[in-house]
C-alpha cells in the first residue's frame, strides 16, 4: 500500500486498486476503514499526511463497490473548536453514493462512543460522465419546484416500487402532467444524503423536505436507490421531453447542527476549518442560518467541495442547474457578504459550470442576511418582495397597486442596481416553505400544531385570509370565492416579467391544512393526492402557462423602456392618473403590452386587466382596433370594452 495523489479528496479508482483522499489541518491521524457488505470492520489503515494536508491511501486490489469511511484522532476540545474522536465513523465529504440513509441517534453525538453501527458506510463508484448539453431551461421560464417523495408517493399510475423516488419523475404520466401545464424546468428539492434534527425522532416525526444535509455529493438512497446512475436516466427521460432538471442543494450548512449534535462527517475531520466560529470564542459556532451551524464556504477546501459537487452533478448527470438554500452564505466571509466573493466567482467562473443555470434564495438570518438583488449576474434570485407584494394586493391591502405594477414589471426597483439592464426576478406565490397557494387563501393563520411545537414554529405573517371560514368547509360560495382567488393569483403570477416558479400541487388546490412549516411531516399531510386534485385549477394552470409559452413579452428579460412597450390604464381605457395611482385602496389595474404573438408570427397587443373588488368592473379598451377575450371558452367576437368580473384577472388581443 502506497500513497497516490488524485486531488483533495474521495476514492478513485485505479486498474490496480484504489486511491483515497481526505483533507484536515488539524487532525493528528486520520484511518481509513474498509467493511465487508455485512458491516464487520475488514481493515483499519493508517493514511499518510502531505503537506497539503490531504492524508492519503492508495489500497492495491481493492475495487469498485467496496464500503469506506473515515476516523480521525486528534485533540478533543469543544471550547477550542476540536472535535476529533477516533470512535466516531465518518462519511467522506467526497462520498458520491451510501449504502444506507442516515438514521438519527444520540449516540451521534456522545464523545467516547462507538458510532461504526449507526453511520452509513461510503461507497467505492465509478465515475461515468456525460457530455453535458446546452441547459434547456431558459431565464424568463417556469420553474416547477418538486419535492420528490411527497410529489410521487400517492401516484397511482407510478409503479409502487418506483413511488417517492426520483425514477418516479420520469414516469409518463408524470411527464404528462408536467407538459399539459408547461413546465419548462423541475426544480427538485434536495435529493443528497440528510439526516433528522434531534428533535423529531422523540415527536416521531421525519424530515421529509431534506434540509439538513450531510454529504454534498452522495445522493439519498431514500429518494435515489439507484444512485447516480438513476438520476442520470431520469435527467435523460426528462431532456427528451423538453423540460430542464434544477437541484436545489444546501451548502449553508450540514446535518451535525450546533454543538449538541451529531459527529458525522465534516465536524469529526476538522470543524474548526470546516464551519464558521466566533473570533474570539472558537469554540462557539456561528448560526447564520438557524440550524446551529454555518459552513465556512470561503475556506480553500469548502470552496473546492461545492465546486466539485456542482461539477460532478452536471458531469455525472447532465444537470441543467442549480438553486441555492440560504445563498448568502456561499458569498460570507469574516468581513460580511460578499457578492463578488471567490466562492461565488469560482462557481460563475468554472468551465463546467459558467453555462448552468444559478438561482440564489438570497437571505439567511445573519448580519446582513437580506441580499435580494445584491448577486453577482448571471444569479437568478428567489423574489420575495413579489411575494408578498401580489399576496397583500389580493388581500385587499391598501397601497398597493404600484407594488403590482412593479412586480408585473420585473422588479426594476431591485435588479436595476449598479447598472442592471435586466431583471433576474424568480417570481413566485409561494414555495415549499410556508403555506402552499390553496392555504394562502383559506386560513388567516398558521396551524403548526402537529409538528409538536405548540405552534411557534413557522412564519406568523403569511399576508393571508380564509374568505369567511378558517380552514375546510362545505360552504359553496367560499369554495367558490377561493377558487377564483386562486385562478387570480395564477394568472398574476403567469403574467409578471422574469422567470417564475411554482411549488408542486399550487396549481391543483393542494392543501396541508394550515401548517405554513411542513418539513417534518413526512405523512399525508404534505404527500400529493393526485386522486383529490382540482382538475379545473390545472386547466386554468395550464392556460395562463400557455398564454405565457405564446406571447414572448413575459419571459423577455429587459426591463421595459416605457416607449410604447408598456401603458398602464384605469377602467376609463384612459393613462393611469398620478391620483389614481395613489388612491390607496385602489382595486383595478390594466396593463397593456406590445410584444410578438407566436402564433401569427407577428407583433401584437395585449391587455391584462385586474380586478380585486367585489363586484365586476368595465374597463374601456383603446381603439383604433378592436379586441378579442383570450380564455378557453371564450367567444371570438371583437369588442371595445371588457367586462372583468369580481377578483378576477382577464386577458385580450387586439385584433
Amino acid at each position: 500500500m502506497a500513497a497516490n495523489k488524485s486531488g483533495q479528496g474521495g476514492a478513485t479508482i485505479f486498474e490496480t486498486g484504489v486511491d483515497f483522499a481526505v483533507w484536515s489541518h488539524n487532525a493528528g491521524q486520520i484511518e481509513l476503514c474498509l467493511f465487508g457488505k455485512d458491516d464487520k470492520e475488514l481493515a483499519r489503515l493508517p493514511m499518510e499526511r502531505g503537506d497539503d494536508h490531504v492524508h492519503r491511501l492508495f489500497v492495491d486490489g481493492l475495487k469498485e463497490g467496496a464500503r469506506y469511511g473515515y476516523r480521525a484522532d486528534g485533540v478533543y476540545a469543544p471550547d477550542s473548536g476540536l472535535w476529533f474522536d477516533p470512535s466516531k465513523l465518518l462519511v467522506d465529504p467526497y462520498a458520491k453514493e451510501l449504502d444506507r440513509p442516515f438514521v438519527y441517534d444520540p449516540l451521534l453525538g456522545t464523545f467516547g462512543a462507538e458510532t461504526q453501527h449507526l453511520v452509513p458506510k461510503a461507497i467505492v463508484t465509478r465515475d461515468i460522465r456525460v457530455k453535458p448539453e446546452k441547459p434547456l431551461f431558459k431565464p424568463g421560464g417556469f420553474v416547477y419546484e418538486v419535492a420528490v417523495r411527497p410529489f410521487t408517493i400517492l401516484h397511482p399510475e407510478v409503479p409502487e416500487a418506483q413511488r417517492g423516488t426520483v425514477a418516479a419523475l420520469a414516469h409518463p404520466a408524470v411527464i404528462a402532467h408536467l407538459k399539459r401545464i408547461g413546465v419548462d424546468a423541475v426544480e427538485l428539492m434536495p435529493i443528497t444524503a440528510w439526516i433528522d434534527e434531534r428533535h423529531l425522532p422523540p415527536l416521531g416525526l421525519r424530515n421529509g423536505w431534506g434540509y439538513n444535509p450531510v454529504g454534498f455529493m452522495a445522493l439519498d438512497p431514500r429518494l435515489v436507490p439507484g444512485g447516480v446512475a438513476e438520476l442520470r436516466d431520469t435527467v435523460a427521460k426528462l431532456h427528451a421531453e423538453g423540460i430542464a432538471v434544477i437541484l436545489d442543494l444546501v451548502f449553508n450548512h450540514t446535518g451535525e447542527s450546533d454543538r449538541f449534535g451529531a459527529t458525522l462527517s465534516l465536524r469529526g475531520l476538522d470543524n474548526l476549518s470546516f464551519y464558521r466560529h466566533l473570533p474570539s470564542r472558537p469554540g462557539e459556532l456561528v448560526n447564520d442560518t438557524g440550524t446551529g451551524n454555518t459552513v465556512a464556504c470561503d475556506h480553500p477546501y469548502i470552496r473546492q467541495l461545492v465546486i466539485d459537487s456542482l461539477r460532478h452533478f452536471v458531469l455525472g448527470a447532465g444537470i441543467d442547474g442549480f438553486r441555492f438554500d440560504l445563498a448568502p452564505v456561499l458569498g460570507r466571509t469574516v468581513n460580511g457578504f460578499e457578492g463578488h466573493g471567490e466562492t461565488l466567482t469560482a462557481m460563475l467562473a468554472d468551465d463546467v459550470l459558467a453555462d448552468r443555470v444559478m438561482i440564489a434564495e438570497p437571505w439567511d438570518i445573519g448580519p446582513g442576511g437580506y441580499q435580494l438583488g445584491n448577486f453577482p449576474s448571471p444569479f437568478l434570485e428567489w423574489n420575495d418582495r413579489v411575494r408578498d407584494d401580489l399576496r397583500c394586493y389580493w388581500r385587499g391591502d391598501d397601497w398597493k397597486t404600484g407594488p403590482l405594477a412593479t412586480a408585473l414589471a420585473g422588479s426594476s426597483d431591485i435588479f436595476s442596481r449598479d447598472g442592471g439592464q435586466a431583471t433576474r426576478s424568480v417570481n413566485f406565490l409561494a414555495a415549499h416553505d410556508g403555506f402552499t397557494l390553496k392555504d394562502l387563501v383559506s386560513y388567516s393563520g398558521k396551524h403548526n400544531e402537529a409538528n409538536g411545537e405548540q405552534n411557534r414554529d413557522g412564519h406568523n405573517e403569511n399576508h393571508s385570509w380564509n374568505n369567511g371560514v378558517e380552514g375546510d368547509t362545505r360552504y359553496p360560495d367560499i369554495i367558490c370565492r377561493r377558487r377564483d382567488d386562486l385562478k387570480a393569483l395564477l394568472s398574476t403570477l403567469f403574467a409578471t416579467r422574469g422567470s417564475i416558479m411554482l411549488t408542486a400541487g399550487d396549481e391543483a388546490g393542494r392543501s396541508q391544512h394550515g401548517n405554513n412549516n411542513a418539513y417534518c411531516q413526512d405523512n399525508e399531510i404534505t404527500w400529493v393526492d393526485w386522486a383529490a386534485l382540482d382538475d379545473e385549477l390545472i386547466a386554468h394552470t395550464a392556460f395562463v402557462s400557455g398564454l405565457r409559452k405564446r406571447f414572448s413579452v413575459f419571459s423577455e428579460m429587459n426591463f421595459f423602456s416605457g416607449n410604447g412597450d408598456v401603458e398602464w390604464i384605469s377602467p376609463s381605457g384612459q393613462p393611469m392618473s398620478v391620483q389614481e395611482w395613489e388612491t390607496p385602496n385602489g382595486s383595478t389595474l390594466g396593463m397593456l403590452l406590445s410584444t410578438r404573438d407566436s402564433e401569427s408570427g407577428k407583433a401584437a397587443k395585449l391587455a391584462i386587466l385586474l380586478n380585486r373588488s367585489g363586484g365586476e368592473e368595465t374597463f374601456a379598451l383603446p381603439g383604433p382596433a378592436a379586441w378579442c377575450p383570450l380564455a378557453p371558452d371564450a367567444s371570438k367576437k371583437s369588442v371595445t370594452s371588457a367586462a372583468v368580473p369580481r377578483r378576477s384577472v382577464v386577458f385580450y388581443l387586439q385584433s
